[in-house]
């Protein structure tokens, strides 16, 4: 059973539980044009701080634009982007991910000859403390860094059940566990916001479901906030608070996954205008 929306100030809708606390993610009127072409437009959107959300829509609608706004790999050419309550306008990509914005994307970016865990560790390194000079010389500093970094990387691989999997090179992992370790490196960078591009591409209908059970898992033991673009239906509607729609760049209808799914201009968008008899 989801949780209630209910509205805020800013005229958009949160889950309940989020009602008392601040949006993790504002985003106003947010546009971006490429030649002419106007990509994506008058994008609203509000995330409450726990909430898990869907952005989606047919190919080419605008989705993974959006993701790129959102971690400045694209700068917008309108509008505002509120992380936290913080305005990200003269963040670049490594600014956003600090303040709180992880990723992973529609093809698996991993680092393919290292370890399953060091690409864990790879993310972690904006919490690492030891010196260059510790570091080359291998002195106390960067032993005692390195054993908490190993000691949470396995942690977060056990969200997956993927800790015994840690000296495995990446590149030699099944389709799903490149896609999972691509998350849980995601995850040590702390964020407070989880983006997800087509999380279950690829995946099976058993690794799906295990895929929805961790998504909910992630979200209860971190309290962050989730959005995924996905075209697993099934995944979208069960998991899913609230949900985007877009189509040609904007927003064509907000909701519950039960209004979304009972929204005439979504069914057009996706199946096309049924021909009058």
């Amino acid at each position: 059973m989801f949780p209630k929306l209910v509205p805020v100030p800013s005229n958009a809708f949160v889950p309940e539980r989020d009602v008392d606390k601040s949006p993790i993610l504002e985003c106003i009127n947010l546009g971006i044009t490429f030649g002419g072409l106007k990509a994506v437009e008058d994008f609203d959107l509000t995330i409450g701080r726990t909430e898990i959300a869907g952005l989606i829509g047919p190919n080419g609608a605008g989705k993974t634009t959006v993701f790129n706004l959102l971690t400045k790999v694209y700068e917008p050419t309108k509008g505002t982007i509120l992380l936290d309550g913080v305005d990200t306008h003269s963040m670049n990509t490594m600014q956003v991910n600090r303040a709180g914005i992880a990723r992973t994307f529609q093809n698996i970016r991993l680092f393919g000859n290292l370890s399953v865990e060091d690409n864990v560790k790879v993310a972690m390194d904006q919490t690492m403390r030891y010196s260059m000079w510790s570091g080359i010389l291998r002195l106390p500093g960067y032993w005692r860094e390195e054993k908490i970094a190993h000691e949470r990387a396995l942690e977060l691989l056990s969200i997956f059940h993927m800790e015994d999997m840690a000296g495995v090179k990446a590149a030699s992992l099944p389709y799903g566990a490149q896609r999972r370790l691509e998350i849980v490196r995601a995850l040590a960078t702390n964020p407070s916001l989880l983006l997800l591009d087509e999380p279950a591409a690829g995946m099976n209908p058993a690794e799906t479901s295990e895929l929805m059970e961790n998504i909910r898992k992630i979200r209860d033991t971190f309290q962050i906030a989730i959005l995924l673009i996905e075209h697993d239906m099934n995944l979208v509607m069960n998991i899913c608070e609230g949900l985007c729609v877009l189509n040609f760049g904007r927003i064509i209808a907000k909701g519950t996954p039960e209004e979304i799914q009972a929204n005439p201009a979504v069914i057009e968008a996706y199946l096309g205008r049924q021909k009058e008899a």
